[in-house]
């Protein structure tokens, strides 16, 4: 639930009041600072009256000497009072990092918090600790200045203070106003970073797909509504410096005004100039500090600790969870070719479209069965640009509970799309992805997928930390141990167990991708999603690794694979190459597939001699029907391996 700004201020008088004994320190050194304040004005007054004018220049000096003292006192005060702030910023930091932290875990907004942790949660603690200064700082200026003034003359003190009074009501009148209005301009400001991030990124494909048109406006008119909320918190800007006019510059005008009349009703002319130096020395650069530094650390403050602070309604706690989905195209721009699974054969005259990648799948709309298969993709279609060429285009595929899957094909085909589309991180043009039989991109399918993506993430803290990351219960030692030796990361924990450090710069990129593997392996989610998650092992390693997930009861795999193997411990590989999409097991597509073929270096099926000598096309060990011949292949004398013709007589001139 959203917190209330009741349950707000409760807990900021909650943090205060466990904090008593470092509010009375810091009290005590302000008051010690605001010796300054007093001495100065009063002793001024005094070398005046009882000094120069009195004709005793000795006293007078005297008295200057006591000014100079105090500002030795208040300066080595304001010193000590540095280490009372700092006593209650940090602990207000870490307990705000506390919380990202704790959100993030909980809910899987990796991005928004590296946001926060890295950026709010500073402008949070910088703005605090410039309030703390400068409330503590006008307080205790403001109380030395008035007491002086009473001390002086207590008459002074009804000419000073109703503007100084006028001028702080006008102030906190405009703090409400000035923090929504600055709260809407960080939210335009983060607007515009953010359609700007996404432009920068795709700004080729924006070119390609022709939407030039469509971003200007989109962008644009989040850059207007940026101006119009900077405008209107520049107009409100504007009444908090006439506040700062009627309360630190209007009482000077009053007093000089009055001045024959005081000087006739027994006020000095020392306590005169001593109440002017109050004014201007110290109650002005307090009221200007205090202005300033409430209204922006201020309305900064609110704004960032309401952001970091408030819960999403929908928030719930889950383990593995998955950053939100992205957008589909805006309402209104279709996106450019999305094409029918029963139409992906394009034009009459073209090569006939693929069967199904799997099996039927039920009709929309009609509700998953408990044996509901492990992923399902419906029609999917998906591009990166609203006028962007399809990357997916019409998919159905099935995989059931149990199954691995390898996925296959050139590089820049959609094999780590289809794992971010399985993954809940991308949401399709059209079609539907389930995942477990729930919309990938709803919470509750974050709790039966995990993906490991080629960049695996590893945190310093210790080795067990990292491999029970996404588990929210205490796993057993054993049960860590036994994943370990699965996944083949012995060698990780042989020096120090699972309490050794993890220092992730220290790690090569093949060891942080073992650790991300146990971690996953750990987790309760049954689907397994491995986007080139072993490219940095050997061979051996990652055929243990992938068998080590392929075995996980109940576990199904999904791997986007980079070497042949992995096509061929498959139970069935997905070809992906645009309309040319095939599934089938590895020995049925090295016969109905060219592109698997080539990617497993076969270059012809058994039996696909094509000439009239039954020689096959592409020179290649091991063809069909050779009788341990070897043949000189091209010009530069390269020479074949044996087997290489399908009959048995004596070489010609070939």
């Amino acid at each position: 639930m959203p917190k209330t700004p009741t349950g707000r201020w409760s807990d900021g008088l909650g943090f205060l009041r466990r904090r008593r004994r470092v509010l009375a320190g810091l009290a005590a050194w302000s008051a010690v600072e605001a010796v300054q304040t007093f001495a100065t004005g009063y002793a001024l007054a005094r070398a005046l009256d009882a000094g120069f004018l009195a004709g005793r220049p000795g006293t007078g000096l005297g008295w200057l000497a006591v000014a100079a003292v105090a500002v030795v006192v208040g300066a080595y005060g304001t010193g000590r009072t540095y280490g009372g702030v700092a006593a209650l910023v940090e602990p207000f930091r870490d307990g705000l990092v506390r919380r990202v932290v704790e959100r993030a875990l909980r809910d899987g907004d990796d991005g928004e918090a590296v946001s926060r942790l890295t950026h709010q949660v500073e402008i949070a603690r910088d703005a605090f600790a410039g309030l703390v200064m400068v409330g503590r700082s006008f307080v205790f200026t403001a109380a030395g200045a008035l007491a002086g003034l009473f001390v002086l003359a207590p008459v002074l003190l009804a000419v000073v203070v109703p503007p100084l009074v006028l001028g702080l009501v006008l102030f906190l009148a405009t703090l409400r106003p000035m923090a929504r209005r600055q709260e809407a301009f960080l939210a335009a400001d983060e607007a515009v970073a953010t359609s700007l991030g996404g432009v920068c990124a795709g700004v080729r494909d924006v070119t390609a797909g022709g939407a030039e048109e469509y971003v200007r406006k989109g962008t644009g008119a989040l850059v207007d509504a940026e101006l119009r909320a900077a405008t209107a918190l520049a107009r409100w800007s504007v009444a908090r410096v006439v506040a700062l006019a009627v309360a630190g510059r209007l009482p000077v005008i009053p007093l000089l005004v009055a001045a024959p009349w005081l000087l006739a009703h027994d006020v000095s002319p020392g306590a005169l100039v001593g109440a002017l130096t109050y004014l201007t020395q110290s109650l002005l650069p307090a009221l200007q500090n205090l202005i300033h530094g409430l209204g922006t650390s201020g309305t900064r403050l609110l704004v960032v600790t309401r952001r970091l602070l408030t819960e999403p309604a929908d928030a719930a706690p889950m383990a593995g969870a998955m950053p939100s989905p992205a957008p589909a195209p805006p309402h209104g721009v279709p996106p450019a070719g999305p094409v029918p699974a029963a139409d992906a054969a394009g034009p009459a005259g073209a090569s006939p479209a693929p069967a199904p990648v799997a099996g039927a799948v039920p009709p929309a709309g009609v509700p998953s069965s408990p044996g509901s298969p492990a992923v399902e993709l419906r029609g999917v279609t998906f591009g990166y640009g609203p006028h962007a060429e399809p990357v997916v285009r019409g998919l159905d595929l099935v995989v059931q509970a149990g199954e691995h899957l390898a996925v296959v094909g050139p590089s820049g085909v959609g094999k780590s799309t289809l794992t971010g589309l399985v993954a809940g991180l991308l949401a399709p043009w059209s079609g539907e992805v389930r995942v477990g039989g729930v919309p990938a991109g709803e919470r509750g399918a974050r709790r039966s997928r995990v993906l490991i993506p080629q960049e695996a993430y590893v945190f310093s803290g210790t080795l067990g930390d990292n491999f029970c990351y996404l588990r929210d219960d205490p796993v057993p030692d054993h049960e860590v141990m036994a994943a370990v030796e699965a996944i083949g990361a012995g060698r990780l924990v042989s020096g120090g167990g699972l309490d050794a450090p993890v220092v992730p710069g220290a790690l090569s990129a093949g060891e942080r991708q073992l650790v991300a593997l146990v971690r996953a392996y750990l987790s309760t989610a049954p689907v397994a999603l491995l986007d080139e998650a072993t490219c940095h092992l050997d061979p051996a390693a990652e055929a243990r690794a992938e068998r080590a997930f392929a075995a996980r009861p109940g576990g199904t795999l999904v791997v986007v694979a980079h070497r042949a193997g992995s096509a061929r411990r498959a139970d069935r590989v997905l070809v992906m190459d645009g309309p040319g999409t095939l599934v089938g097991t590895s020995r049925e597509l090295l016969v109905r597939s060219a592109l698997y073929r080539d990617l497993q270096g076969v270059s012809q099926p058994a039996g696909a001699a094509r000439d009239a000598d039954r020689v096959d096309a592409v020179p290649g060990p091991g063809l069909a029907g050779d009788r341990r011949h070897v043949i000189a292949h091209r010009a530069v004398g390269q020479v074949q391996a044996a087997c290489d013709l399908p009959d048995g007589g004596p070489l010609g001139r070939e």
